[in-house]
C-alpha cells in the first residue's frame, strides 16, 4: 500500500513564496527581502514563471505589497528581541521561510508556526528533505481552524503567555470573519505587557481612490474565483476601535504603501505596492 502524502500547501501560500522568488529575479538591488528557500519548498512545476498569477505586467505590485510587509515584519522581530523578547507567533504561516533564512536570530528566540494540520505536515517534510530539519526552537503547531483558535495547541507546544511575544498575522484578516479577528485581537492584547501584534488588514473598495479601487476589486474577483474569497475588510478607524475594545495599550494603522518608502526609497525603478492595504502595530 502506498503510503499517503500530506496535502499540498494552499494555493495562496505557494503564490506568496513565488513572488517572493520573483522579487530576487526581477526586482532592482538591493532586495528587500532575500528569500530563495520558499521556492525550494514549494517546487513549483516547470513554467511556473509563465503562469498568469505571475505576469509582472499584472501582479508586480502585490509582489511588492508581499515583499516590505514580510521584511517590515522582520525588522520587528529583530528589534523585539534586542529588547529581550524570546517568542514569535506566525499566524497562517504558510511557506514563511524567517527560521530557516536567519538561525542567527531564531535560534535564540521560540519560533510558533501556526497553519491548519494537512499544509503544515506537507511543510515539516518539505523542510526534513531539503535538510533543514525542524530543530527544537521551531515549534510547528496544527490547528484546525474550523474547531480551535489555536491558542490551546500554542499553550501545548510550549509557548508561554506570561512572557511577551510577537504576534505576525499576514494576509489572513481577508479570509476571515470579522468576529474571527476581533478574537485573535482580545486573545493578543491578553498576553504579557510588551507583547506586539502586527496584523494586516484590507480596506474596503469604497473608500479607496479609483485606481487602487479597481486593483482590489479585481484581486477580489480573482480570489473568489480560485476559491479563496475575501469575507473582510476593514477602514483603519474601524480595526483600530477593534484594536483598542480588546485591550491593547497602544494600537496604530500603518499603510503598506508607506512601509514601502522606508525599504524602496532609493530604488525608483522598482514596483511599488497599490494602496488597500494596510498594518495594524499594537502593543500590550
Amino acid at each position: 500500500m502506498t503510503e499517503a502524502q500530506p496535502p499540498t500547501p494552499d494555493s495562496t501560500a505557494v503564490r506568496v513564496a513565488l513572488w517572493r522568488a520573483l522579487h530576487i529575479e526581477l526586482d532592482p538591488l538591493p532586495h528587500v527581502l532575500e528569500d530563495e528557500i520558499g521556492l525550494r519548498l514549494a517546487a513549483p512545476a516547470e513554467g511556473w514563471r509563465e503562469r498568469g498569477d505571475m505576469d509582472p505586467a499584472v501582479t508586480s505590485g502585490f509582489r511588492a505589497s508581499i515583499v516590505v510587509r514580510a521584511r517590515f515584519v522582520e525588522d520587528l522581530v529583530a528589534d523585539q528581541a534586542s529588547r529581550g523578547v524570546r517568542q514569535y507567533v506566525i499566524l497562517g504561516a504558510g511557506l514563511d521561510t524567517f527560521a530557516e533564512r536567519k538561525p542567527e536570530l531564531t535560534s535564540s528566540l521560540h519560533v510558533f508556526e501556526v497553519d491548519p494540520p494537512g499544509p503544515q505536515a506537507w511543510k515539516r517534510q518539505r523542510l526534513i528533505e531539503l535538510g533543514f530539519g525542524v530543530p527544537e526552537w521551531l515549534h510547528l503547531v496544527p490547528v484546525d481552524f474550523e474547531s480551535s483558535d489555536g491558542w490551546e495547541q500554542l499553550t501545548a507546544a510550549g509557548f508561554d503567555a506570561n512572557q511577551p511575544a510577537v504576534v505576525a498575522s499576514t494576509g489572513v484578516t481577508m479570509y476571515v470573519t470579522k468576529e474571527a479577528t476581533a478574537a485573535t485581537l482580545r486573545r493578543v492584547a491578553a498576553l504579557a505587557p510588551g507583547s506586539t501584534l502586527a496584523m494586516t488588514f484590507l480596506i474596503p473598495p469604497q473608500l479607496l481612490e479609483a485606481p487602487d479601487r479597481s486593483v482590489i476589486q479585481t484581486t477580489e474577483k480573482n480570489a473568489r474565483a480560485s476559491g479563496t474569497p475575501f469575507i473582510s475588510f476593514f477602514s483603519p478607524e474601524e480595526i483600530l476601535a477593534l484594536a483598542h475594545e480588546a485591550g491593547f495599550r497602544e494600537v496604530r494603522a500603518l499603510a503598506t504603501t508607506e512601509v514601502a518608502e522606508r525599504y524602496l526609497a532609493k530604488q525608483p525603478d522598482a514596483p511599488r505596492p497599490p494602496g488597500g492595504e494596510s498594518l495594524l502595530i499594537a502593543t500590550t
